[in-house]
């Protein structure tokens, strides 16, 4: 009889051991976190840091010459993180996965002058606009007089961005275009004479070309479009109302034209 409690007594004990090794949640980190946010703004402040989807679009995002991502909208977003009181990440995206990206919450918001076109705005939150854009048209230099209106350029190959207001210009004038990963791999097609012309960010063009830059021999012609910018989160974030917020506050103080002033942006901003 001994023999057998200690047995069962045993057998209990091992039981018990095994009770206490497991963690009060056995939920994987990332898994707890999302369970207990209510919000996304919960989310983020768990996980200490905000993390912003872009690609190299100087002068938006791009890298100093330390490695470190600045810009117009790279400051911007790191003066909004702090005024959530979170860290700052920035993660280069390919862009035509940018809703993926958000979905999937490898980043949490896609800041990168984003065009607010119908398909953005339905599968994201989006802020009000803060700047203005354009789609415009670059040529060689030596070419430029050639091509003055949409009709003149009709019978051009172009290089456009993969997903990109660019890429929607193109099609909705019928040109003929050819796809790149980045902006500036479109401009290097043009540069390299593998494509007559490119599309890009006016913005981007200003910042980028002629002059004084490492496409020189490129210069705009065409303006194709007007659009406007804004910032992107998971759909039904309560994100971007607190970065709208954020902005009438930073535009207010006067804070967002002297950012505007540094990259050279100022004519562009939403006031």
């Amino acid at each position: 009889m001994k023999k057998i409690i200690s047995l069962m007594l045993a057998v209990l004990m091992l039981f018990a051991c095994a009770a206490c090794s497991q963690p009060a949640d056995s939920t994987p980190t990332g898994a707890s976190a999302d369970t207990n946010a209510t919000t996304d703004f919960d989310y983020i402040k768990g996980k200490g840091k905000l993390v912003i989807g872009i690609t190299d679009f100087k002068p938006m995002d791009y890298k100093d010459d330390n490695g470190n991502w600045i810009g117009f909208d790279a400051d911007l977003a790191k003066a909004f993180a702090e005024n959530l009181g979170v860290e700052v990440e920035f993660v280069e995206i390919v862009w035509n996965q940018k809703i993926n990206e958000l979905n999937g919450k490898t980043v949490d918001c896609v800041w990168n002058g984003m065009t607010l076109t119908d398909d953005v705005k339905a599968a994201m939150a989006t802020s009000n606009p803060y700047m203005t854009n354009a789609q415009v048209v670059v040529v060689p230099t030596a070419k430029a007089d050639l091509y003055k209106t949409a009709e003149d350029c009709k019978s051009l190959n172009f290089a456009v961005e993969v997903g990109s207001g660019g890429k929607d210009a193109a099609e909705e004038n019928g040109f003929s275009f050819i796809e790149a990963e980045k902006q500036t791999f479109a401009l290097t097609e043009v540069a390299s004479g593998n494509s007559d012309a490119a599309i890009i960010d006016l913005l981007m063009a200003g910042a980028t070309i002629g002059e004084g830059t490492d496409y020189a021999d490129l210069t705009y012609t065409v303006k194709l479009n007007s659009e406007e910018y804004g910032v992107g989160f998971r759909k039904g974030s309560d994100l971007a109302d607190k970065l709208n917020s954020f902005l009438s506050e930073y535009t207010a103080s006067g804070k967002l034209e002297e950012l505007a002033n540094t990259y050279g942006v100022q004519e562009a901003i939403v006031k």
